[in-house]
């Protein structure tokens, strides 16, 4: 009993650090950081906790050339990409409704895993999905949803960012992690990333310099990709503890505290319309939920379709 309350404990802690990490983007981008040089430093400082992480786990970075198609996927699907369209929509919705977006992820997991084989039809699921669907749809519908109805044009925009991370669990499910674990793959995309990014934040003038003042937004990302990491790293142990099905449940966490978070430090207000979009993207999660499987893409939310930690393709 004390054990599952520890356990309990933990799920909320890592239910908040994901949910803070929405806040903190919107914090991020509030003097005008551009996608670029904001995922760099997030790489960077992902590759920083993850690599002390694996190396005190008594692992290590590897290279060989049958990982790279793994990394690269990984890397482009659950980090470049969608943080792009993250951090474009960002600072032109609140925050609230961006954690009540990316909580898609297994929404969109679903129809793409049916798609490939990945799972079977089932109408309970099914249900879960038109709820999440009526959610977004109750969001961008009524005038009085969103602040500005001019944000409305930007929900379609956001909802890439999940889309692209249930992609990514979905391949990983068919390709396998060739015998490495969740922490192993994500410390090599996350060091690609950094690969990646250096130039195009550079070449396109979207190079952050945090010597040239440390202020709220520079803290917020610093603490955003501390935050994640560390989290993730907590996720993998918390599957490894207490199985997938019981870390799934950070789904609703992330959420919650997601939209928790943006009412406290951002001073946001929401109509009832955004209200009953949240529930209705909560049941729909809760239908949709994975049985007993994880998702391997760094975002604050767990889709529907993934690996396990030291396993192949299952989902």
């Amino acid at each position: 009993m004390r054990e599952r309350a520890g356990l309990t404990l933990a799920l909320l802690a890592m239910g908040a650090g994901w949910g803070l990490s929405v806040a903190l983007a919107k914090i991020a981008v509030s003097t005008g950081y551009q996608p670029f040089g904001l995922i760099f430093w997030q790489s960077t400082i992902s590759v920083v906790v993850l690599g002390t992480i694996t190396r005190a786990r008594g692992k290590r970075l590897e290279l060989g050339r049958a990982y790279w198609r793994l990394f690269a996927m990984v890397a482009l699907f659950g980090a470049v990409l969608p943080d792009v369209f993250f951090y474009a929509s960002a600072p032109r919705l609140p925050g609230g409704v961006m954690a009540i977006l990316i909580s898609t992820v297994p929404l969109f997991s679903l129809p793409i895993a049916i798609a490939l084989g990945n799972e079977g039809f089932a109408w309970r699921r099914m249900l879960g999905l038109s709820l999440g669907l009526a959610g977004i749809l109750l969001l961008i519908g009524p005038e009085a949803s969103l602040p500005d109805r001019a944000m409305a044009a930007f929900v379609p925009l956001a909802l890439i960012a999940p889309l692209l991370y249930a992609a990514e669990g979905n391949l990983v499910a068919r390709w396998g992690m060739q015998g490495l674990d969740s922490l192993q793959v994500l410390f090599a995309a996350s060091l690609l990333g950094v690969i990646l990014m250096l130039p195009l934040a550079v070449v396109t003038g979207q190079w952050i310099d945090p010597l040239a003042g440390f202020g709220a937004p520079e803290a917020a990302l610093l603490a955003g990709g501390i935050i994640h990491a560390l989290v993730y790293a907590s996720y993998v142990w918390m599957v490894g503890r207490a199985g997938s099905v019981f870390a799934a449940q950070t789904s609703y966490l992330v959420t919650g505290f997601g939209v928790l978070w943006s009412l406290a430090l951002l001073q946001e207000v929401y109509s009832p319309y955004i209200w009953a979009a949240l529930g209705l993207m909560l049941a729909g999660i809760f239908l949709v939920q994975p049985r007993a499987r994880i998702g391997l893409a760094p975002a604050p939310v767990i889709g529907d379709t993934g690996v396990k930690p030291h396993e192949g393709c299952d989902t």
